[in-house]
C-alpha cells in the first residue's frame, strides 16, 4: 500500500475505525495481496510501491546482510497479520513479537493522539503465542533477516530458542541475556529502555523509549562498539537520518509508520542513497532506447501530417479498391471519422515518443532499473499489439515497416541495458506540505495512468470486434450495414485504425502509470516536464479534432475531459515537488 493509496484513498475510512480494527483491516487486506499463489502477490505489491533498494545502502553487521538499515518494529503487526506483506515492502529486516509461549490476548488499545502524532502502545505483551508464530513464520517467504523478540522466564525463553532457532536470524531479549547465550550461536540483543542500563551483551543492545538519539550517540561517545538498534522516533525519513548520525547501526519504525504512510522505508531509503550523492557512469544501451522513442515521434509527426491532409493512403485505396474522391462523395464524415482515428493516434504515437525518450535519457542513462522496466513494458505490449490490426481482416504493411525498423533498436537497448540495478535517490527529508500535496498529485497521476491503460484495452477489443460505439454511428449517420453494402473493405481499415489507436493507448497509459508508481522523487524536475511535454500532443491533437470534424457528442468526450482534469491537477498538485531541491 504506497503512499498515495494509503493517505489519498484510505486514510480517511480509517481515521472513524478503532486503532486495532483499521490496523487489521489493513494488514489482512495487504497479507491477503502478498499471499497470491505463484509469487503474484509480491509482483503486485512490488508494481504498485515500488520497494527495491539500491545495492549501495547494504551493510553487514553481526554475520546478516542487510539490503538497507531501516526495519519494521513488532509493534506495528503484534497479530502477524501482515507479515507476508510487510516481507515485500521494502524493509532492511523485520521484528517479529514480542512472542511468548502462551496467547497474551490485547488488554487496551493502543492510544491514538492525532494532532500530536504518536502512539502508546501497551505496556502488556500482545501475542499470538508460540504455536501460532511458528505457523506464521513457516509460511513467511523471507526477503530479509527475521529479528525474534522473546518475552517470559528464563526456562520460557529457553523453550521459545529451541522451538524458533529455524525461523530466527537474531534475538531481541527483553530481559537479561546471560541464562540464554548458551542456546544459540545467532546474535542476541537486549532491550534497553530509558530508565534501564546497559547488560551485558554478546552483540549489541536495541534501544526503546524516548531520547533515542541523545542515548545512542552517549553510549557511541562512551566507548560502546557493539551494535545499535533503536525502536520508533522515526516520523520522517530526517528521523532516521539523525538516528544514523548519532550511532544507531539499524532503526526501526513504528508509530510513525501508521502517520507517515508505508512508504517511509522507501523515502528513508531513497535519502539515505541522496546523502551518498552517488552519480552513475552512463549506460551503454541507453542511446538506442532514446532513439526509439525518436522514431516513433517521427512515426507519429508523419501520421498527423496525413490525418490533416490525405487521410487515406495508396495502400489503404489498393485495399478498398476504391480512391477517397468517392468516399468523399458517399459520405464526408466516414473520411473526417477516419482521420479522427488517424490524428488520435498521431498524437498519441508522439506523446508516447517523448516518454520513451525522456525515460532513457534521465533513467535508464543513469542506471534507473525502474526506467528501463518501465520502456521494456510498453513497448513489449506495443510491439504485440501489431496482432491487433488483423482481428478485422486488414493487415497494414505501413505498420509492419515501421515494426521492423523499430525492433533491432529496440533489442539493442534491451541487451545493453540488462542487469541494471540502481535506484532512485530523493531529496525528500520531511512530511512537509509540498510533500503531501504532491501525494494527491501522484494519485491523479496514477488515475490517469490506469485510465489510458483501461482504455486502450476497451478501445482495442472494440476494435477487433464491434468496431464501433453508438456515438460513432450517430456522428457517421449510418448503420454499419450500409458502409458494408458500400464497400465490404471499409470497415476493416476503420476497424484497423482503432485497433492500432488502442494498442498505442495501452502502452502509452503503462508509461504514464509506471512513471507515476516508480517516478515521484523530490527535485526530480525532469519527470515534471515528461508528463507535461509528453501529455500536450496526445491531448491536443486528441480534443482538436474532434471539434474539427464537428464529433462533439459530450458523452463520447467525457473521457477525455476527465483525463484532462487529471491531467492538469496532477501537474499543479506535484510542481512545488518536483522542483524543491532542498531536502
Amino acid at each position: 500500500m504506497p503512499d498515495w493509496s494509503y493517505h489519498g484513498i484510505f486514510s480517511p475510512l480509517l481515521k472513524r475505525m478503532r486503532p486495532t480494527s483499521s490496523r487489521e483491516f489493513i494488514h489482512r487486506s495487504m497479507n491477503r495481496i502478498g499471499s497470491l499463489p505463484f509469487g503474484i502477490g509480491r509482483h503486485v505489491i512490488n508494481f504498485l510501491g515500488r520497494e527495491d533498494c539500491s545495492p549501495l545502502l547494504q551493510k553487514q553487521i553481526n554475520g546478516l546482510d542487510f539490503r538497507n538499515p531501516v526495519g519494521l518494529s513488532g509493534k506495528v503487526d503484534p497479530m502477524l497479520s501482515g507479515t507476508k506483506a510487510f516481507a515485500n515492502l521494502g524493509f532492511g529486516f523485520l521484528e517479529i513479537g514480542p512472542v511468548t509461549v502462551a496467547k497474551a490476548e490485547p488488554i487496551k488499545e493502543p492510544i491514538v493522539e492525532r494532532k500530536a502524532k504518536t502512539i502508546t502502545f501497551p505496556k502488556d505483551s500482545v501475542s499470538i503465542g508460540l504455536a501460532e508464530t511458528k505457523a506464521r513464520l513457516e509460511n513467511l517467504h523471507k526477503k530479509q533477516p527475521v529479528f525474534l523478540r522473546l518475552a517470559g522466564t528464563g526456562a520460557e525463553l529457553k523453550q521459545l530458542m529451541r522451538e524458533l532457532e529455524p525461523f530466527a536470524d537474531a534475538y531481541i531479549i527483553e530481559s537479561d541475556v546471560t541464562h540464554v547465550l548458551d542456546q544459540t550461536e545467532k546474535p542476541v540483543y537486549v532491550v534497553i529502555r530509558e530508565s534501564e542500563q546497559e547488560n551485558e551483551n554478546p552483540h549489541g543492545v536495541m534501544l526503546e523509549g524516548n531520547r533515542l538519539k541523545e542515548r545512542a550517540r552517549y553510549l557511541r561517545e562512551a566507548g560502546f562498539e557493539q551494535t545499535i538498534i533503536t525502536s520508533g522516533a522515526i516520523y520522517e525519513p530526517q528521523d532516521a537520518l539523525e538516528l544514523i548520525d548519532a550511532g544507531a547501526d539499524l532503526v526501526m519504525v513504528s508509530g510513525g509508520y501508521v502517520f507517515a504512510g508505508p512508504g517511509l522505508t522507501k523515502r528513508t531509503n531513497e535519502a539515505l542513497l541522496d546523502r551518498l550523492d552517488f552519480k552513475a557512469s552512463p549506460q551503454p544501451g541507453w542511446f538506442a532506447y532514446w532513439l526509439f522513442g525518436l522514431f516513433i515521434v517521427i512515426g507519429g509527426l508523419i501520421a498527423l501530417i496525413f490525418s490533416k491532409t490525405t487521410v487515406i493512403l495508396p495502400y489503404d485505396e489498393y485495399f478498398l479498391e476504391m480512391s477517397r474522391d468517392l468516399i468523399w462523395m458517399f459520405n464526408e464524415r466516414i473520411m473526417y471519422f477516419m482521420a479522427h482515428d488517424r490524428m488520435t493516434l498521431a498524437g498519441t504515437m508522439i506523446s508516447g515518443g517523448i516518454l520513451y525518450m525522456s525515460l532513457a535519457a534521465f533513467g535508464v542513462k543513469k542506471g534507473l532499473r525502474w526506467a528501463k522496466q518501465a520502456i521494456d513494458t510498453a513497448a513489449i505490449i506495443g510491439f504485440l499489439g501489431i496482432f491487433a490490426f488483423i482481428g478485422y481482416g486488414y493487415f497494414d504493411w505501413l505498420h509492419l515497416l515501421f515494426w521492423l525498423i523499430l525492433l533491432p533498436v529496440y533489442v539493442y537497448g534491451f541487451i545493453k541495458t540488462k542487469g541494471l540495478k540502481h535506484t532512485s535517490a530523493s531529496k525528500n527529508r520531511f512530511n512537509h506540505a509540498t510533500w503531501k500535496m504532491a501525494i494527491f498529485g501522484q494519485l491523479a497521476f496514477v488515475i490517469l495512468g490506469f485510465s489510458f491503460v483501461l482504455g486502450g484495452i476497451v478501445i482495442t477489443y472494440i476494435g477487433v470486434t464491434s468496431v464501433f460505439v453508438s456515438t460513432d454511428l450517430i456522428y457517421i449517420c449510418m448503420p454499419p450495414e450500409m458502409l458494408q453494402a458500400f464497400n465490404e473493405n471499409l470497415i476493416p481499415v476503420i476497424a484497423h485504425d482503432r485497433a492500432g489507436f488502442g494498442s498505442a493507448l495501452l502502452s502509452v497509459g503503462l508509461l504514464v502509470l509506471m512513471l507515476s508508481l516508480w517516478g515521484f522523487h523530490q527535485g526530480n524536475r525532469w519527470v515534471w516536464w515528461t508528463y507535461l511535454l509528453g501529455g500536450l500532443p496526445a491531448f491536443i491533437a486528441g480534443i482538436y479534432i474532434h471539434f474539427a470534424i464537428g464529433y462533439t457528442n459530450f458523452i463520447h468526450l467525457l473521457p477525455a475531459y476527465f483525463a484532462l482534469f487529471l491531467f492538469f491537477l496532477g501537474l499543479v498538485l506535484s510542481y512545488r515537488f518536483f522542483h524543491k531541491q532542498d531536502g
